[in-house]
């Protein structure tokens, strides 16, 4: 069996990493493509030896002869690229082999991905995960699908091999409207999370012992218990990058136009964002909503 994964950002080079690690005990090998060659060369030289792995120059070559093509790029736009351009993956996949989205995009381009594979013969799972980096560095992802039940079935142990949980939510693009409504939920937490480590500070108390003290109780969060010490300490040079998360919240507010849903707190939020955004914060954490609340810049110097 032959697995490919497209794509090898701060999310999908762990990913793969870890479907790698399974290719031994599992057989079968493991052929990456990514846009920067370099970067696929790297991963080959780290996850070689003992595993049977290539990289590809191309999406369609890295796709041929696949049982599996994996994904995760940035935007529908890098779907599209690498699925459906003159050198896409969709040019080359073999009757009834899966490809399993992991990119963050709209629900439309999901059931126009799986539309375009059914009438070519194979099959399109859309499979946003949550847990960031840090989650799939470790293999604890929680992934939310969207397709057809048995090749649900069929792909799920090599997701497993890096996530903590995966759940099918429904038919094509129901994976992505429940990483939409994860969006929607976290914007409000962190934003919450930021003005209660700002009002501990203001306040005089010490916000790691007040973090410790209430992550154990009802307002404990993943973002509490992984980005509040983070917060106090001023560091953001990690983790989910204000940009990326603008980017899905864009989703978020065109899917709602179409659902006829009321997104104030988020679109409240989305705006602090593009605040941080303009004081330099794109690549930061989304934890540093805190350097507006608190008067210090995104280095933790005072705010001028």
């Amino acid at each position: 069996m032959k697995v490919s994964f497209l794509g090898l950002g701060v999310m999908g080079y762990p990913m793969a990493g870890h479907l790698a690690s399974h290719s031994a005990s599992n057989g079968y090998e493991v052929c990456v493509y990514n846009r920067t060659t370099a970067k696929a060369k790297k991963w080959v030289e780290q996850h070689g030896g003992s595993h049977a792995v290539a990289s590809a120059s191309t999406p369609t070559e890295a796709a041929e002869g696949a049982d599996f093509v994996f994904a995760c790029v940035g935007n529908d736009d890098d779907l599209r690229s690498v699925t459906l351009g003159a050198e896409g993956a969709f040019q080359s996949m073999k009757p009834d082999a899966v490809f399993i989205d992991h990119t963050t995009t709209s629900a439309n381009v999901a059931q126009e991905l799986c539309d375009k594979a059914k009438s070519n013969g194979f099959h399109f799972l859309d499979a946003p995960v949550s847990g960031g980096q840090a989650g799939a560095e470790n293999g604890v992802l929680t992934v939310m699908v969207g397709g057809d039940a048995e090749i649900f079935e069929r792909s799920r142990p090599l997701v497993d091999c890096y996530a903590r949980s995966v759940k099918l939510m429904g038919g094509s693009g129901a994976g992505q409207l429940t990483k939409m409504v994860n969006q929607i939920c976290i914007a409000g937490l962190v934003q919450g999370l930021s003005e209660g480590v700002a009002f501990a500070i203001n306040a005089g108390l010490d916000p790691t012992l007040v973090f410790d003290v209430i992550s154990k109780g009802a307002a404990q969060s993943w973002q509490m218990e992984n980005r509040a010490q983070s917060m106090v300490a001023n560091h953001f040079k990690h983790g989910f990058a204000v940009d990326w998360m603008r980017k899905d919240l864009s989703l978020c507010f065109d899917q709602a136009k179409r659902n006829g849903s009321e997104l104030p707190v988020t679109e409240i939020v989305d705006g602090y964002y593009g605040e941080v955004q303009a004081g330099g914060g794109n690549r930061y954490d989304t934890s540093s909503l805190l350097t507006r609340l608190y008067r210090k810049d995104l280095d933790g110097n005072p705010a001028k």
